[in-house]
């Protein structure tokens, strides 16, 4: 039920390019380029993102991806 309230909310957060825990802007949190023409976030509070440019969204990373 817990998890039912805090998705949508982190999605929107996520669509806003904001971090799910600390809420800052992912565009001044840490970039790393990788091979596969992605860019892994890393934010001040630890949580790891992977960044597509050509679609120009975040999503959290896999733990493969980490």
């Amino acid at each position: 039920m817990f998890k039912n309230i805090i998705a949508p909310i982190q999605a929107w957060l996520l669509s806003q390019g904001r971090c799910v825990g600390c809420g800052m802007p992912l565009s001044r949190a840490k970039h790393e380029k990788r091979p596969d023409g992605t860019e892994k976030v890393i934010c001040k509070c630890g949580r790891i993102y992977i960044y597509d440019p050509k679609t120009k969204k975040y999503r959290r990373a896999l733990f493969e991806e980490i």
